[in-house]
């Protein structure tokens, strides 16, 4: 069986710079997205050299007309408690991720529903695709909805991605992109419109995507703090391990 590890899981985002200690990834398609602007440690740095990092950070990011500082630590260890303090006093949030895999044929059944129609984006629908991730982005503000639209364009255009959109009678509700590789499909930024919740859309997205790469191991990443986790682990996802990250947007 195959070793899946959150080095596994893609970013949207260039190394500009790597040492011994850290990578930093910049994503100047789409610089309002915290999760393709930010530093990745190798190993727990000290204080002192975190706060270089920030500084540094900081300025890289200014001069992009970034407002965030982001840092992902290194997996499966808990941060230092002297770390801890200095994020807290300056009003970082503090979060982790959690890594989840399951072979397609584990996944449960799903109960068959008429009124729920998973399609795959073409350029048929995906006019009606982009529309429902706007929507769903705006809350983020318009730059960033503006942003991803042109991002979803591009990964409409990526041969290693497939982008979903799910139906309810008739109208969007849900949608998903899945990162194919040779031996992996990720799902990522799945989402279900909140009028739509507990109809059972979210499963049978999941469920097209297992029936679709049956002979692939699935993955995904979770935000630990968010309910979705839960729904994981009773579709039988297997828990392989947590990151954590901090965060904060300056003014």
């Amino acid at each position: 069986m195959m070793q899946i590890t959150f080095e596994d899981i893609f970013i949207h985002g260039h190394v500009v710079f790597e040492d011994n200690l850290l990578k930093h990834y910049h994503f100047p398609e789409m610089l309002s997205r915290y999760d393709s602007n930010f530093i990745e440690y190798k190993a727990f740095p000290t204080l002192d050299e975190l706060k270089d990092a920030e500084t540094y950070l900081r300025e890289y990011h200014q001069k992009k007309g970034q407002k965030h500082i982001k840092f992902k630590f290194p997996v499966n260890e808990k941060v230092p408690i002297e770390l801890v303090n200095y994020l807290n006093q300056k009003d970082y949030d503090i979060g982790f991720l959690e890594l989840y895999t399951i072979q397609p044929n584990q996944f449960p059944e799903v109960n068959e529903n008429p009124d729920i129609e998973v399609q795959i984006v073409t350029e048929k629908n995906l006019k009606p695709f982009l529309a429902f991730q706007y929507q769903q982005d705006i809350v983020f503000g318009s730059n960033f909805a503006n942003q991803k639209v042109e991002l979803n364009k591009q990964i409409f255009n990526d041969p290693n991605f497939m982008q979903l959109l799910a139906l309810y009678k008739g109208t969007p509700a849900g949608a998903v992109d899945v990162i194919i590789s040779q031996d992996k499909a990720e799902i990522d930024n799945l989402g279900v419109d909140e009028a739509f919740q507990r109809k059972g859309i979210g499963s049978r997205i999941q469920k097209f995507v297992m029936d679709t790469f049956h002979d692939k191991t699935v993955i995904l990443v979770a935000d630990g703090q968010d309910t979705p986790k839960e729904m994981y682990k009773r579709q039988n996802y297997q828990y392989l391990g947590y990151q954590y990250y901090t965060q904060k947007v300056e003014d």
